[in-house]
């Protein structure tokens, strides 16, 4: 016997001996819903179960049947011994026993297989329940698309495929003539890819929108959906705002792309023949050269890898030189000119060029006359020659294009 007591393995068998007879005791004593020892010449204890599933024993071929509870709750009253291990096994049943009842309504008790060593008390103790036809259809399927303008921006679905596209419900015929649709439910939220044998639980509706709880067959079915981002190109106009500084003009301003593909969806590319830019500020441009634009992208319109495009912007400086003097060349001997518009031999003109170009320019670079050469006494429109610096790149104009003179004899002195 001592050597019992030093094998540890007779010190585990007996610890676990302990363990099972303490987990049973709490769990008869502590756990149960109600414990009401009584004495009436031996000891016997009460214990309520909830949440007992009721088992409907019908002919399931050809009827259905509604008004059974899914749970009821059970009291068990009898010596611990009985007591105890049917706690434990739940090896018992409550149901009901609709065999041989015919359609309509009926009243019937809730019935167990519990021993009769046992006091059971079932509540409810009779219910009232309704037998019907059973009745098969078959339905098709609606896909219901939800979240579909939360797609990923240019997104969107283009055809879809359900496997099966019809499934079979089996319920009273009353049930079956209500109805209305059934759907699988399909989240687009955030999707930007083709949906490939996504499984999704079927849902049946009456007319009226409410849920019916009828047998499905399958209950879930598998969609493949193709999901498409569309793109096509479009020119590109470049918008501006303000005006340039003073003494620059405008010569062009055009972007180095003529088009861009944008993407979005069918209904939003429809609507677009053209992309602008965000509006570039004239009022800080001084040279010519590109920049950089923002794209001006309408909503749900994406132009992947190309937030902002190069444009070229051609400018020039324009310089007024006032009070030039118009000479007068070929004038006859004996005769004298006078101006009558403009009513003085000098005039403004305008130089525009590159800054670098015209910056140093001055009045003694160009040259203003007229060609008085064979004219004789009296009115005449002539017209005005201006000469400058020999460059391509620079533009002189004068303030008037010709002159109005008067020639007159000069009496010799």
């Amino acid at each position: 016997m001592d050597n019992w007591f030093k094998s540890k393995w007779f010190v585990r068998l007996a610890s676990l001996a302990f363990a099972v007879f303490l987990y049973i005791f709490v769990n008869v004593t502590v756990n149960s819903s109600h414990s009401d020892p009584t004495f009436s010449g031996r000891s016997e204890q009460t214990q309520t179960l909830d949440d007992v599933p009721v088992e409907i024993r019908i002919d399931e071929a050809n009827y259905v049947v509604s008004g059974v509870p899914e749970f009821v709750t059970v009291s068990l009253q009898g010596n611990p011994g009985n007591l105890t291990p049917l706690i434990f096994q739940r090896n018992f049943d409550v149901y009901v026993d609709l065999q041989g009842l015919e359609e309509g309504d009926h009243e019937v008790k809730l019935e167990h297989n519990i021993s009769n060593d046992l006091t059971v008390f079932i509540e409810p103790k009779t219910i009232e329940v309704t037998i019907e036809e059973r009745a098969s259809e078959e339905f098709a399927v609606v896909a219901d698309f939800i979240n579909e303008d939360k797609m990923a921006p240019g997104y969107e679905l283009v055809n879809y495929t359900l496997d099966p596209p019809t499934v079979t419900i089996t319920s009273s015929r009353s049930v079956i003539d209500q109805i209305g649709i059934v759907k699988a439910y399909v989240n687009l939220e955030g999707l930007d890819s083709s949906i490939n044998n996504r499984e999704l639980p079927v849902n049946v509706y009456d007319t009226q929108g409410n849920e019916l709880t009828v047998r499905i067959e399958p209950e879930n079915i598998q969609i493949s959906a193709e999901v498409d981002n569309p793109s096509k190109s479009v020119p590109v106009s470049v918008e501006t705002t303000g005006e340039l500084p003073e003494g620059y003009a405008l010569n062009s301003i055009s972007a180095n792309v003529d088009e861009v593909e944008v993407f979005s969806t069918s209904e939003v590319l429809e609507g677009i023949s053209e992309l602008e830019t965000e509006a570039i500020d004239l009022s800080e441009i001084t040279e010519s050269g590109t920049i950089d634009a923002q794209l001006s992208l309408p909503e749900g319109v994406n132009v992947p890898d190309m937030e902002t495009i190069e444009v070229t912007v051609d400018v020039e400086q324009t310089r007024v030189l006032e009070g030039l003097t118009i000479e007068e060349e070929g004038l006859a001997s004996g005769q004298a000119v006078t101006f009558v518009e403009p009513d003085a031999a000098e005039m403004d003109i305008t130089v525009t060029g590159d800054d670098a170009d015209i910056k140093e320019l001055t009045a003694e670079d160009i040259r203003i006359f007229i060609d008085l050469s064979d004219l004789e006494p009296g009115e005449h429109q002539v017209p005005i020659t201006i000469e400058g610096p020999d460059a391509d790149n620079i533009t002189i104009t004068g303030e008037f294009e010709e002159a109005t003179i008067e020639i007159s004899e000069v009496e010799p002195e």
